[in-house]
């Protein structure tokens, strides 16, 4: 298999991994209902520094960090479930309507940052990924490893930020049809708060249940 097809297969598998709905693009699409454009984009940039993150890992993980990372991923699982549960709940109790959030300034704006980074690095999904599939497309015939990890990772961040920014902007648009209905947007907020502990659960018991 040519360098060229390696990329492709890649670009592929990690395509399908962004795209299938999960706690990261949950978040995504709560930040934008409930901030707008500006939110859901910061929290787009959050992920995608989550994904340089979990590139590096990734890149490190054929050597030391493969080794030693099955023993983390129990308390990496149990810490991610947690804390999406946390927010999950936050929304289920929140009273966040549309004209309110949208006042948000930059200190809210950061909040958004720095959950979506958190959210994306304590995702067990993406750990997992990385151990599995990296060591399979970095391989010292396509020269040095590091450069390697450099191009999957930028592969990987324009995904995201193609497939999140594209949810954000969506998002956006249907939250025009919520404004000046505060019950409605209480009511999305919460749904979705109850969607990502509901994602948690699920991605808790799993792992737990095949580890």
């Amino acid at each position: 298999m040519s360098y060229a097809d390696n990329l492709w297969l890649f670009l592929v598998l990690i395509a399908g991994i962004i795209i299938v709905p999960g706690m990261d693009m949950l978040y995504v699409l709560v930040s934008s209902l409930s901030g707008g454009r500006r939110a859901g984009l910061v929290a787009t940039s959050g992920m995608m520094t989550g994904g340089v993150v979990h590139t590096l890992y990734g890149t490190l993980g054929t050597g030391l960090l493969l080794a030693l990372a099955p023993k983390l991923f129990t308390p990496i699982l149990i810490a991610g479930a947690l804390y999406m549960t946390w927010i999950g709940w936050t929304l289920v109790k929140s009273a966040i309507t549309v004209d309110a959030v949208e006042r948000a300034d930059r200190g809210a704006l950061w909040q958004t940052f720095r959950r979506a980074v958190a959210t994306c690095l304590l995702n067990p999904k993406a750990y997992l990924f990385v151990i599995a599939v990296y060591p399979q497309f970095l391989k010292p015939v396509y020269g040095p490893i590091w450069l390697q990890g450099l191009v999957l990772g930028l592969m990987t961040i324009v995904t995201q930020a193609l497939v999140y920014g594209g949810v954000a902007l969506a998002a956006d648009r249907a939250r025009a049809t919520l404004t000046g209905n505060p019950t409605a947007t209480i009511w999305v907020g919460r749904a979705a708060g109850g969607l990502l502990i509901a994602a948690a659960t699920l991605t808790l018991w799993h792992g737990l249940a095949t580890g």
